[in-house]
């Protein structure tokens, strides 16, 4: 099947990426809590206590309880396509984004669009990019954070001639520089434009 072709091919691209898991806060206030609460002691209910020969309340659930499922590959999930319009969605460092596009291309995807997202809250940009097969329906969507102060991540036009127009599009309206772009001139805007109007931030 070509989605489990391409989920494992693009899952390769994760195995260099540490990843250092972070402690849940909740999880931290509870141990917190646990610590500083007064010791107290309360006699079972005589309803509450099992019947001899019966176990416990609780006991013996752990063990019943059903493993969890391995967890998904970092920034790798598949989706339902009739309610997000894509079968796959992947989040990669901009380094890793030319080596996606490559795997896609040999496998016959071809380039729908490029945009940018502003996360302006997070001081981060966001570029996206929609593939599609040609021979059956299997949306990928590749997506790639980047530090807002200083947007850059690689150009793909090498490998999809179709990204040249979408990249300076995407570098008009949001500002974001595609290394190795051939020509990233204004392609919609002003040939002297020093303003990009899609960022949340711009004043007209």
């Amino acid at each position: 099947m070509l989605l489990a072709k391409i989920k494992e091919a693009l899952n390769s691209l994760y195995e260099d990426i540490q990843e250092v898991p972070e402690a849940p806060a909740a999880a931290e206030a509870e141990v917190a809590a646990a610590e500083t609460a007064p010791e107290t002691e309360t006699a079972p209910a005589p309803e509450a206590q099992a019947e001899e020969g019966e176990p416990a309340a609780g006991e013996g659930e752990a063990e019943t309880e059903e493993a969890e499922e391995p967890a998904a590959p970092p920034g790798l999930k598949e989706t339902d396509y009739k309610a997000k319009g894509y079968h796959l969605d992947v989040d990669l460092p901009p380094e890793k984004v030319v080596a996606a596009a490559e795997i896609l291309n040999r496998e016959n995807f071809f380039i729908e669009a490029i945009t940018g997202v502003d996360w302006i809250d997070d001081q981060q940009l966001e570029v996206v990019y929609d593939f599609n097969h040609f021979d059956e329906l299997c949306r990928v969507v590749i997506r790639s954070r980047l530090d807002r102060s200083n947007p850059e991540i690689p150009t793909i036009s090498h490998i999809y001639q179709g990204a040249n127009w979408h990249e300076r599009e995407t570098h008009d309206f949001f500002g974001i520089t595609f290394t190795g772009h051939p020509n990233l001139e204004p392609l919609l805007l002003p040939e002297d434009a020093d303003f990009h109007p899609l960022l949340k931030d711009f004043k007209a």
